[in-house]
């Protein structure tokens, strides 16, 4: 993806329920489970370069002993930080007691992060301060063991607001206006409810507090507790909880829009955002990770029970399609073959750009991450170059052996025309300073393309579209094409997502100025102000009642019409080459990936009602040239 687009959080729980020294026995360590979650972590890295977390949690512990970890980082490298800690921690504790390394229960007992229950989160923050404060997991803490708390996610809230301002209606203090920690502390409200609740019906029985409290554990409703916390939520979510005394959760939101996937064995119960990361780190098969239904949780009491529990009533299914397109790893089986197919059904668009001139055009790809639909892409253009080897086959003229023999050595051009350097890292998100290092990131190679050919590169989607017009456009016409047709295998971004991708405002993407530049040429942009009025006459309506006006705009020119003055806008001057934009049709989106229906960032019809406001207070914004974000 040549724009600068962040990535999806991960999150990954591993429960033991095995006592650790089956591990050992088994396979030779009592971190067997520590080890399993790096590896969950770096398979999930592709989610998440701000920060990583982890933390641990040991059971039956006696009071006095530590019996929650944590470690958080925000350095450039936050996985490995996080797990160099881990082990110097480790370490340490296994050079100062050489005898220590073969005593499981003394292991569990002195050494940190060694336990039954394990929570990691990689993470991409979407806005605020990348602090180390602002890292999964996060930890409420209580000197009751069954009030303790912490969670981590990969999800965004459309209704912070609301939902701080319900914390403070309870007589709560929250310490920040943030989702994560709205989140947590509704969960522990709730919590504390029905601590309270069974302390209290357990006292009126003769139990003592020390006597109740294992008790309180074992009838601890974590669904209930779910189910009243979420009540009031609005965005996309798999979030991950741990309570102290050792039951876990892992809760999906009813339109399923942010994965969650487990796998359970008499040995482990695991979570993870990615199927693909199970199947490798457990070397389990596809069928054997299954996918959390929306608005499920996935509960494991601390007795091992696991049970799979509805706490909110499902909507119609909108899993985000970005996961397909780009964010999910493409070793998963499915999103393997959805990219391949979104790169067949661009081709006839391509066709048409290239004039059915297949013998005269280059077919690549930039990023790296568009390899796969580029596969696709090829194998489409290299039916379509057999059907014309068997038109001219079955001319008289063309019956020689020499004839034959030309034909049929025809092949599809594919070049690699761009090479990253790995040396380089786009690590700046700054437009004009990242735009440079773009332009050095990757070398081109030269001699592969002839001033008479068409260069056909596939891009996984075009968002904002500055990199392509400063850096990649000029790249590829230091190569001389005839014509430059760059691919999106996404169709065109118009609308900002308000869960989970860093896209808020409507004016930074491409094919939203490209839809206004339209209406200035057709001197309509009043429109523009009409919408606004729309937008603002609907401030203070309840989302269900809140109509996404943007549309409208929208609505007046074809997919086609907005596609070429994309390509206007970002063929800057002095390009040598003609420019084409090609952008996948939503039908075919829809037609790749029919499990996997979110498509609100291309049509703007959003799966949740707070998914309206968000667009509207975003077009507000842009129209008052506010620069908040609209979420």
């Amino acid at each position: 993806m040549s724009d600068a687009l962040k990535h999806e959080c991960g999150i990954a729980l591993i429960r033991l329920l095995k006592p650790l020294e089956y591990y050992k026995e088994k396979y030779g360590t009592a971190f067997y489970g520590v080890n399993k979650m790096y590896l969950m972590m770096e398979k999930q890295h592709n989610r998440g370069q701000d920060g990583a977390g982890f933390a641990s949690i040991k059971l039956d512990m006696k009071p006095g002993q530590r019996y929650i970890s944590r470690v958080r980082s925000n350095k450039q490298l936050p996985i490995q930080d996080v797990f160099a800690q881990i082990n110097d921690r480790i370490n340490s504790a296994l050079q100062n007691d050489t005898t220590l390394g073969n005593d499981v229960k003394r292991l569990k007992e002195e050494v940190p992060y060694i336990g039954e229950l394990l929570l990691g989160h990689v993470r991409y923050g979407t806005f605020g301060k990348n602090s180390v404060e602002s890292v999964h997991p996060f930890l409420r803490q209580n000197n009751w063991m069954h009030r303790n708390l912490i969670v981590a996610g990969n999800f965004n809230m459309t209704n912070v607001g609301q939902l701080f301002q319900d914390l403070v209606d309870l007589g709560q203090h929250p310490k920040a206006e943030a989702d994560t920690v709205t989140i947590m502390e509704k969960i522990g409200h709730f919590l504390d409810d029905q601590v309270d609740v069974l302390y209290n019906d357990l006292k009126k029985e003769g139990h003592s507090k020390v006597e109740a409290s294992p008790i309180i554990a074992e009838k601890l409703d974590v669904a209930a507790i779910l189910e009243e916390s979420s009540k009031k939520w609005d965005g996309g979510y798999a979030m991950a909880g741990l309570i102290g005394h050792g039951d876990a959760f892992v809760l999906r939101d009813p339109a399923g829009i942010r994965p969650a996937y487990y796998y359970q064995d008499d040995e482990i119960v695991v979570v993870a955002s990615e199927r693909p990361v199970i199947q490798t780190v457990f070397n389990v098969g596809f069928d054997d990770v299954v996918e959390l239904d929306p608005g499920k949780a996935i509960i494991v009491k601390k007795n091992g029970n696991v049970s799979i529990k509805k706490i909110i009533e499902p909507l119609e299914k909108k899993s985000c399609s970005f996961e397909r397109i780009y964010f999910s790893r493409g070793s998963d089986q499915e999103i393997y073959k959805e990219r391949k197919k979104l790169g067949r059904l661009l081709f006839p668009q391509i066709m048409k750009s290239i004039g059915d001139d297949i013998e005269n055009s280059v077919f690549s790809f930039i990023p790296n991450t568009a390899e796969v639909s580029y596969y696709g892409m090829v194998k489409e253009g290299e039916l379509r170059l057999n059907e014309q080897k068997e038109l001219l086959l079955n001319k008289k003229e063309n019956q020689t052996p020499e004839k034959i023999k030309e034909i049929l050595a025809k092949r599809l051009r594919t070049e690699k025309i761009a090479i990253k350097d790995a040396k380089l890292r786009t690590f700046i998100t700054d437009d004009d300073s990242r735009d440079d290092l773009v332009a050095h990131v990757y070398d081109i190679t030269y001699g592969s393309v002839k001033p008479t050919d068409n260069l056909v590169i596939i891009d996984d989607s075009i968002v904002r579209g500055t990199t392509l017009q400063k850096s990649i456009l000029t790249m590829m016409d230091r190569l001389n094409p005839k014509k430059i047709i760059v691919v999106s295998s996404a169709p065109q971004i118009r609308y900002p997502d308000c869960y989970g991708i860093d896209m808020a405002n409507l004016e930074g993407l491409v094919a939203f100025r490209a839809m206004l530049a339209l209406l200035k040429d057709d001197n309509k942009y009043h429109l523009v102000e009409e919408v606004y009025h729309k937008c603002k006459a609907q401030v203070g309506l309840n989302d269900t009642d809140v109509k996404n006006f943007v549309k409208e705009l929208y609505d007046i020119y074809t997919d086609e019409e907005i596609s070429k003055k994309i390509a206007e806008l970002l063929s800057a001057e002095g390009l040598g080459a003609e420019v084409d934009i090609i952008y996948q049709s939503v039908d075919n989106l829809h037609k790749a990936c029919p499990d996997n229906l979110g498509d609100w960032y291309f049509t703007g019809d959003y799966p949740t009602p707070g998914g309206h406001r968000v667009v509207n207070r975003a077009f507000i914004n842009f129209y008052e040239g506010n620069k908040e974000r609209a979420y």
